[in-house]
C-alpha cells in the first residue's frame, strides 16, 4: 500500500502523522510511504532522517493526497484537506467529528473510510490511541492554568504551589479519566490543593487509593460542582464521552459566583468543550475573558510539545496503522476495535456517537464493509 504523510496545517501543530521510526516500520512491512516535504521539522526530523528510513519525500500535500492509498495524519483534516480526500481511500487521525458538522460533511462528500484515533478501542474498554495524548493534555493543562493564574496575563496573580505561610491555589478537575488523572499529578506535584470530581464510585475509589489522601474525591452533584468551582483558583474541564459532545457542565451563570482572575482550562474542546462559554483557541492566542474568568481552550493543545507528542502518538497509532495498511478495509472488518474506530465510510456515518450528536443515521459498519 501507498501511505501519505502530509504537513500538518493547523495553527501552531507541529506534530507529524509518522515519525522516521515509525516509517521504518510501514517501510519493513513492505509498503511505500510518501512523506511531504519538512513534515517532520516541528520533531526536529528532516527530510534526510525520513529518505534514511526510507520514506519518499515529495514537494506538495496535494502529491501526498492524490498518490496515497492510506493518509495518517494528526489532527483532523482542514477544508483544504477534506477537499482531496477520495472514495476507496483511507483517512487515520483524529477526527472529533461531533461538534464538527461541516468536517462531517466534507467527509461524507468525499467517500473516504475515516478511522478516527479517539474511538478506537481495546480489551479493558479504554481508548488507547486517545490516551498518550490525554496524558499530555492533562499536565499541560497544570502548566497552562499556572501561567494564566498570573497576573501580568490576567489571572488572579496565585502562586499554584504557594509558599511557606501562604495558601497554594485550589485546584478542581472535573472528570477522573486518563485527562484528569494527569492533571492532577502534576498539580499535586507542584504543591497545590486539588480536588477531583467524578461520577463512577469505583473510579473515585481508585483514585484515592492512587494518591493516598494528597487530593479531595467528591462526587459530582450539582452541589458539589458548583461549591468546587466557586471555591477554584483553577479549573480543569476534563470530561470524555467517546465520540460523543462534551457535556455542559460549568454555565456561564455559574461564572458569577467564581472569584474574579479565576482560570478554566477547557481539555474536552476537541469535542466541544464541557464549559458553556467555552469556543476553541490557538497556541497564538490562547485565552479570553468572559465575566472576569478566564479561559485556556487551545483546541490542540499537545502541539505545544511536539516531540514528546508526536513519539507518544505513533507508539500508541502504529500497530493499528501497520493493520490497516497491511489489509485495509478486512483489518476494520476483523478487529472490532478498529470497527469502533471508523467514523465515516462511503458516505455513511458509523459512529452512533457521532450521528446522534449531528443528527444523521448511524449505519453499523459490518453492513458496509463487504469484503471478499
Amino acid at each position: 500500500m501507498r501511505v501519505g504523510c502530509p504537513k500538518e496545517i493547523k495553527n501552531h501543530e507541529y506534530r507529524v502523522g509518522l515519525t522516521p521510526g515509525a516509517v521504518r516500520e510501514y517501510v519493513a512491512h513492505g509498503h511505500q510511504v510518501l512523506v511531504e516535504t519538512q513534515a517532520g521539522a516541528g520533531i526536529g526530523a528532516d527530510d534526510g532522517a525520513y529518505i534514511a528510513a526510507g520514506a519518499k519525500i515529495v514537494g506538495t500535500a496535494r502529491e501526498v493526497f492524490e498518490q496515497s492509498d492510506m493518509v495518517v495524519k494528526v489532527k483532523e483534516p482542514q477544508p483544504q484537506e477534506w477537499a482531496q480526500l477520495r472514495d476507496g481511500q483511507i483517512l487515520y487521525t483524529y477526527l472529533h467529528l461531533a461538534p464538527d458538522p461541516e468536517q462531517t460533511k466534507g467527509l461524507l462528500g468525499s467517500g473516504v473510510t475515516a478511522v478516527a484515533y479517539e474511538t478506537v478501542t481495546d480489551d479493558r474498554g479504554g481508548l488507547p490511541l486517545l490516551a498518550p495524548m490525554s496524558e499530555v493534555a492533562g499536565r499541560l493543562a497544570i502548566q497552562a492554568g499556572a501561567t494564566a493564574l498570573q497576573k501580568a496575563t490576567g489571572g488572579r496573580g496565585i502562586l499554584l504551589g504557594g509558599v511557606p505561610g501562604v495558601l497554594p491555589a485550589k485546584v478542581v478537575v472535573i472528570g477522573g479519566g486518563v485527562v484528569g488523572l494527569h492533571a492532577a499529578r502534576m498539580a499535586v506535584g507542584l504543591g497545590a490543593d486539588v480536588s477531583i470530581l467524578d461520577r463512577s464510585l469505583p473510579r473515585l475509589r481508585q483514585l484515592d487509593d492512587l494518591f493516598a489522601g494528597r487530593v479531595h474525591t467528591r462526587y459530582s452533584t450539582i452541589d458539589a460542582l458548583e461549591e468546587e468551582v466557586f471555591a477554584a483558583d483553577l479549573v480543569i474541564g476534563a470530561v470524555l464521552i467517546p465520540g460523543a459532545a462534551a457535556p455542559k457542565l460549568v454555565s456561564r451563570e455559574m461564572l458569577s459566583g467564581m472569584q474574579k482572575g479565576a482560570v478554566m482550562v477547557d481539555v474536552a474542546i476537541d469535542q466541544g468543550g464541557c464549559f458553556e462559554t467555552s469556543h476553541a483557541t490557538t497556541h497564538s492566542d490562547p485565552t479570553y475573558e468572559v465575566d472576569g474568568i478566564v479561559h485556556y481552550c487551545v483546541a490542540n493543545m499537545p502541539g505545544a510539545v511536539p516531540v514528546t507528542s508526536a513519539h507518544a502518538l505513533n507508539n500508541a497509532t502504529l500497530q493499528h496503522g501497520l493493520a490497516l495498511a497491511d489489509r485495509g478495509l478486512r483489518a476494520i472488518a476483523e478487529d472490532r476495535h478498529l470497527r469502533n474506530g471508523l467514523n465515516v465510510h462511503k458516505g455513511r456515518i458509523t459512529s452512533k456517537p457521532v450521528a446522534e450528536a449531528l443528527g444523521y443515521e448511524a449505519v453499523a459498519p459490518e453492513s458496509l464493509l463487504n469484503v471478499a
